[in-house]
């Protein structure tokens, strides 16, 4: 049976990644909530697919966005840094990703995936899942969809948006609108 991880902390994590300027490093949940930010922690099955690249390079361009609201952005997969890497310096005509403003982690191992719910155990790759998790570490939403559908970022920054108020926010609430 499945656990509810909303509302609980979620699980730490620290993972290789290809940085923003292309450069390898770390990503890591504690360092983030240490900087007092918000976590966007998004997960895809797979690099060189074709739903992929279009939402990872449509989070990338509202990237700013995100860092307006002091959330930090990263996106997962079962992939190597290599394949990350080689991917990202692939241009977006040619079905890559071009240059990325957030890291891409490479959950080589698929525990990340495994502890968040969202690991598809007999093919080793991940549903696509999306969490935000608050300053404090604890996980405040979670959505998990098949691989063949896309996110949609104004969805993911209006949610952000909602649990950033505090306040209780009804059906069809845009940031501005006041809460209940």
């Amino acid at each position: 049976m499945a656990e509810r991880m909303v509302g609980k902390q979620a699980p730490k994590f620290t993972m290789e990644a290809v940085m923003a300027d292309k450069s390898f490093g770390k990503v890591n949940l504690e360092e983030i909530m240490k900087e007092d930010k918000w976590t966007v922690l998004f997960f895809y099955p797979m690099d060189f697919t074709f739903v992929c690249p279009t939402e990872i390079t449509a989070m990338s361009d509202r990237y700013d966005e995100f860092q307006d609201l002091d959330a930090e952005v990263i996106g997962v997969s079962t992939d190597t840094i290599h394949t990350h890497l080689a991917w990202i310096n692939t241009s977006r005509e040619d079905n890559g990703l071009g240059d990325l403003k957030y890291p891409l982690a490479a959950d080589h191992n698929q525990q990340v995936a495994r502890e968040y719910g969202v690991l598809i155990e007999e093919e080793g790759v991940a549903l696509r899942g999306l969490f935000i998790i608050n300053p404090e570490g604890e996980l405040q939403y979670q959505v998990v969809n098949h691989n063949n559908i896309g996110r949609d970022v104004d969805e993911t920054l209006r949610v952000l948006q909602a649990l950033q108020t505090g306040g209780l926010c009804p059906a069809n609430w845009r940031p501005g609108q006041k809460t209940l």
